[in-house]
């Protein structure tokens, strides 16, 4: 990959400490994401396919600096982007919660924000391939899809941590009906990933717009609906009020934690209207407090999609 080798560098100096962990946990498909690492100096790094190209983005708080390196044709876009990935475009002002457990979580995480990766496909692909299964299957669905049709990311750091880049649209829609099976990712997800692949170029132009607007544009696509579009706009155009509608578990721990009574969407939607315009901002402090309600019973057991033999 020409350019791979030469590394650029930055240091961002935001004046405020920047939990690189807490911001970016939401870019990472589970544990096994093979185009995130976490290193054991607590690098950040990242396997990302840029407007300019691959790149590999390595990312650590020293102090209240950002230290970044890069390689790859999109070096430039990813650094120059770093300070939005990590939240420096995130106005929480207008947030001024009453609830106790909120207050709380403001104050346990004061430096949090929300980060724009500017990157929808990279957030959308995932997003699908997790609808309506359980986290594993999921995980694993996505880790077979990279790993299959997606590439190696550029530079030496990318090497010795075996990183990977996510497959650009054009490869997915090459990738065959019976390998979606095997990954395993049933034909309503692999038809609605390939429908968005096919208006990539379209879908990567909403991070210009306003939340309203990337909304309707990304459910303009079939089988993307208000969970799908929540949670690629809280990732891709950091949307503060994309609210996760239609989660398993999202509802029903926002209201244990702030009434000890689990909720409905219906419940939630109506609750959180007093937080319109930050309501994401209230999902992701429950979620950063690690407040969920009871679990009982024995988890959800992945599905399976290929034909029994």
């Amino acid at each position: 990959m020409e350019g791979a080798e030469v590394e650029r560098t930055r240091v961002w100096r935001p004046g405020r400490p920047v939990p690189v962990g807490a911001i970016w946990s939401v870019l990472r498909r589970g544990p096994g994401d093979p185009t995130y690492r976490v290193l054991p100096d607590g690098t950040h790094l990242r396997g990302l396919r840029t407007p300019e190209g691959a790149a590999t983005l390595a990312v650590r708080p020293v102090g209240g600096d950002v230290d970044a390196h890069a390689w790859g044709p999109g070096a430039d876009w990813a650094l120059a982007r770093l300070p939005r990935m990590l939240g420096d475009d995130d106005d929480p002002t207008g947030f001024r919660p009453h609830h106790p457990f909120l207050v709380d979580a403001l104050r346990r995480h004061p430096h949090w924000r929300l980060g724009a990766s500017g990157l929808v496909m990279e957030a959308l692909v995932p997003a699908v391939i997790e609808q309506k299964v359980t986290g594993q299957e999921a995980f694993r669905g996505f880790r077979n899809l990279v790993r299959r049709f997606g590439d190696r990311a550029p530079g030496p750091a990318a090497v010795a941590h075996d990183l990977w880049l996510q497959p650009p649209p054009a490869a997915i829609r090459r990738v065959p009906s019976w390998e979606w099976l095997r990954f395993p990712v049933d034909h309503a997800r692999s038809r609605t990933v390939l429908g968005a692949c096919l208006v990539a170029d379209a879908l990567e132009r909403t991070v210009a717009v306003d939340g309203a607007e990337a909304d309707r544009r990304l459910r303009s696509v079939p089988g993307i609906g208000v969970w799908t579009s929540a949670e690629v706009r809280f990732r891709a155009h950091g949307d503060a009020d994309a609210l996760s509608v239609g989660d398993y578990h999202v509802a029903a721990n926002v209201g244990w934690a702030l009434t000890g009574t689990p909720w409905s969407d219906d419940q939630m939607v109506a609750e959180l209207e007093a937080y319109r315009g930050h309501r994401h901002r209230v999902q992701r402090l429950v979620e950063l407090m690690g407040a969920h309600r009871p679990r009982r019973g024995p988890r959800m057991a992945p599905r399976r999609h290929l034909p029994s033999r």
